[in-house]
């Protein structure tokens, strides 16, 4: 067969595109890029597919310890942390003498946790996918196969655990409605849902003892007297909820995270998705390692430890919430002060006591503290993808400080109970930060 001159450039020219595409396939990111990018594929499954704020702390917690438990073995000094938790086999170990790519293991372990934790997960075929191909045709089969094998160990022995903590028992519960006892709460406007995960605190906790560990002292009990403690902290409540100033708003609403805020307007109900509290705090740790170009170990790490504390502070906060069943603001102030109010921020469907907001933020806020110091000065735009607002803050205790009060402020809770809430949440993560030896 013979070519002409034109011919044979043209094919020169073609055999050129084609190997310079090949060159240019998919690009892997950097480890710790890999690292993050798994964990937002998972908050936007968590949003997806609406889970509430105690059931998300679960997801991540089982999820990142996956991820932390495969990547470690990529630099000398990292211990196990499911070792010196409650209820995990003993986490096995790359064979000796053999390559493993760790990033490529602690997905696998990840995505193995998410895809058994969440509904949605064909919506991760389309990142997860092209990850892998990538990590194939670097690696070659051999090494791609044995650390994938690893990740799918890691991942299994994480889910065996969490098979045992008594999560499945609690799906099938019947609707919990409360009491028409005085000072006992019961469903609120304008929704009047049924109460949100009144079993949490069965759950077996990741380092704590147990769910009551670290009980808050009982709210100020049910008086008629106005001059009672009960009765001037719902006043407290009215008076500041009528009377914020545009910083008190602001602060409110930018830490609202409630994960599905039912909108009316006139015959019309819709929904808006947001992150949960524990997403946002999961995105404050994202950028926590950011700023300080954490490596890919110390970043799988980071979550891994924040979100074992947000897991037990809710266990421990749900515990104290349907063992006090303390009634809610606007159900007071609108039977004793004012039939009309509504508070600024739409009120969860449970209990008020304590706040869970201030429990697991500052239980996030104290390990990350240990993590990356106190005076860590940070720009919190974790939010700004989903509510337009981002905000500074000098340390992770500031943050958390505000996290709590706009729970005041926004209507839904007593002063009181967002200041037990953050003891709890210290209590917490103090008490596993001794069981870790850190």
């Amino acid at each position: 067969m013979k070519y002409g001159f034109k011919t044979i450039i043209a094919l020169s020219i073609a055999v050129c595109v084609a190997g310079c595409n090949k060159k240019k396939g998919y690009q892997l990111p950097g480890d710790a890029e890999i690292i993050h990018n798994n964990e937002d594929q998972l908050t936007q499954l968590i949003i997806y597919d609406v889970f509430t704020p105690p059931v998300a702390s679960r997801i991540y917690g089982y999820s990142s310890l996956a991820s932390y438990e495969a990547i470690r073995f990529a630099k000398p000094g990292y211990s196990s942390i499911v070792a010196k938790l409650k209820g995990f086999k003993t986490p096995p170990e790359p064979e000796k003498g053999k390559t493993y790519n760790y990033t490529l293991a602690a997905t696998k372990a990840f995505f193995t946790v998410v895809r058994k934790v969440t509904f949605s997960v064909d919506s991760l075929d389309k990142y997860e996918n092209p990850l892998y191909a990538g990590f194939k045709e670097k690696l070659g089969d051999s090494v791609f196969n044995r650390s994938v094998k690893f990740g799918e160990e890691i991942g299994k022995l994480i889910l065996a655990r969490a098979a045992t903590d008594n999560y499945i028992q609690t799906r099938g519960k019947p609707k919990f409605l409360g009491s028409n006892a005085s000072g006992k709460w019961h469903p609120t406007p304008p929704d009047y849902l049924d109460g949100v995960e009144y079993c949490w605190g069965t759950q077996k906790t990741f380092a704590l003892d147990s769910s009551a560990q670290f009980s808050p002292p009982p709210p100020p009990p049910y008086s008629d007297d106005k001059n009672s403690e009960y009765f001037k902290q719902n006043l407290e409540v009215y008076n500041t909820n009528k009377n914020l100033s545009k910083d008190q708003r602001e602060i409110a609403k930018y830490w609202d995270d409630n994960p599905f805020v039912l909108e009316h307007s006139g015959h019309m109900t819709f929904a808006n998705k947001k992150i949960t509290p524990g997403g946002h705090w999961i995105g404050i740790t994202a950028i926590a390692c950011k700023q300080t170009k954490a490596d890919a170990v110390k970043t799988a790490k980071a979550y891994a430890l924040t979100s074992v504390a947000m897991y037990d502070a809710f266990i421990c906060c749900w515990q104290e919430k349907y063992k006090s069943e303390y009634i809610r603001p606007v159900t007071v102030i609108n039977d004793k002060i004012d039939h009309n109010w509504l508070p600024l921020l739409q009120t969860p469907p449970f209990p008020e006591y304590p706040s869970g907001h201030s429990t697991i933020t500052r239980s996030a806020a104290v390990m990350l503290t240990k993590l990356f110091g106190e005076n860590f000065a940070f720009q919190d735009t974790s939010d700004l993808r989903y509510i337009g607002m981002q905000r500074h803050f000098k340390s992770f205790v500031q943050a958390a400080d505000e996290a709590s009060i706009s729970r005041f402020y926004g209507g839904i809770h007593y002063r009181n109970s967002v200041d037990q809430g953050a003891v709890q949440g210290r209590q917490v993560a103090e008490f596993i930060l001794k069981k870790l030896n850190m």
